[in-house]
């Protein structure tokens, strides 16, 4: 029996058996617009950090970023990105399954997200493959180096990295699960539609964690360097970029 990207998402995972701060959930790895807006969504109900957390990340044509949670921004994403941002705003943040592959997304009065999950005969061969991997490798930083090179050009995502280090200093691990392609119904974020989508003119990232130029949905284990106030950026914005109160 197929799983569906639902039936996944809601399953109960425990944490990875490693050292760092770790999270569990689904994600929507990155999503581009023609436009040159760009979408992305993390759900991790369980982390070691704090309270389970939804976050959805926004960026516009000129490239400013805004992380909006419906935790505080030292427990979300932001902990590892907020050097990169422009602005970071808590609100009631919702991922809500609509059918097995449709999710309505939405971010306090700002955004509203309809999208919906499909297989490839790419993402396929990744889930089997991932299936068969056993776990140990997983937790490899040479073998998800390895994974990141073959994942790219398969999925014609632009370039992949599954470990490196985040724009506020921490090293960072990620095994995406289970992968399907996402297909944008509907984006609207401050009153105005995202249109259709399709790559950016230069594929974004944050540090080494390259946002993909094709829209992934996934399941995922995460972990990271804990943070060390003496070495790693705060999760506040960069001053010099920054629009947040």
């Amino acid at each position: 029996m197929t799983t569906t990207p639902c039936a996944a998402a809601q399953r109960t995972c425990e944490l990875p058996d490693v050292s760092g701060e770790r999270f569990v959930g689904f994600a929507v790895m990155g999503a581009p617009f023609a436009s040159g807006h760009y979408l992305a969504l993390r759900r991790f109900p369980t982390n070691s950090v704090g309270a389970g957390y939804t976050s959805v990340w926004h960026r516009d044509p000129g490239g400013s970023w805004t992380v909006y949670s419906d935790v505080p921004r030292e427990q979300s994403c932001a902990r590892y990105l907020g050097h990169a941002l422009t602005r970071t705003e808590q609100t009631d943040v919702r991922a809500e399954w609509t059918g097995p592959a449709d999710l309505h997304v939405t971010a306090g009065d700002e955004l509203e997200w309809d999208l919906r999950m499909t297989t490839s005969p790419a993402t396929t061969a990744m889930n089997v493959a991932g299936r068969l991997m056993p776990d140990a490798l997983w937790h490899s930083p040479a073998v998800l180096t390895a994974m990141g090179r073959v994942a790219g050009p398969m999925l014609g995502t632009g370039r992949v990295r599954l470990e490196g280090n985040v724009p506020n200093g921490q090293w960072f691990r990620a095994n995406p699960r289970q992968l399907w392609e996402v297909h944008t119904l509907r984006a609207v974020v401050g009153g105005a539609d995202l249109g259709p989508d399709g790559p950016l003119s230069e594929q974004p990232r944050f540090g080494d964690f390259w946002l993909p130029q094709r829209a992934l949905f996934a399941t995922v284990q995460a972990w990271f360097e804990p943070f060390d106030a003496q070495r790693h950026f705060s999760a506040r914005p960069h001053a010099a970029h920054s629009q947040d109160e």
